[in-house]
């Protein structure tokens, strides 16, 4: 399966993935444990009881990575050539083990390449909400963006090396026999 092309994504386009993720004690540990944040926050139960929230929060980083992830297999699986940087990430509201995330994407604008001819840079909006409807992650990046043809070129490429590959594999059976 792949993702959208450079053409697909129009401005306006917006997405609602069907993949929607709660979140667990496990993935804030560890992924806390992972990262080296040591925050209590996120890894002392007894600490975060008495903060203003009188729990643990998941770490901010994993539901990024989270809101993030969701989006690959709708948009970029195989399109992408690289992430190129986020402009504005937003934490509204906190995030709790057990939490429901969803998320929606909308293509806010897009450009030719001024370096390459195979992509053009496309401008995304990833909104992650809460069961609850409410706004937990909010960002927006750019990513560089495979058009249509070359992306038909790559498949055929990567389609024609594995049958090479193959057709070797059969080969050195059959003259081992």
């Amino acid at each position: 399966m792949a993702g959208l092309c450079y053409e697909d994504m129009t401005p306006g386009l917006k997405i609602e993935h069907s993949i929607r993720r709660t979140v667990t004690e496990m993935d804030n540990t560890l992924f806390s444990a992972l990262t080296y944040n040591c925050a209590p926050l996120h890894i002392d139960a007894e600490y975060a009881k008495s903060s203003i929230y009188g729990q643990r929060l998941v770490n901010s980083m994993f539901l990024l990575a989270l809101v993030n992830g969701v989006i690959v297999i709708d948009t970029t699986i195989g399109t992408t050539l690289g992430n190129l940087g986020y402009e504005e990430i937003k934490f509204p509201k906190p995030v709790f083990h057990g939490d429901t995330i969803h998320v929606v994407t909308e293509i806010l604008d897009r450009r030719e390449s001024k370096k390459r001819t195979d992509s053009g840079i496309v401008r995304f909006r990833h909104v992650g909400y809460n069961q609850r409807g409410e706004v937990v992650c909010d960002c927006t990046r750019a990513g560089l963006m495979l058009k249509r043809a070359d992306y038909a070129a790559l498949q055929a490429k990567i389609k024609a090396e594995a049958a090479a590959a193959s057709q070797s594999v059969a080969d050195d059976a059959g003259s081992s026999l």
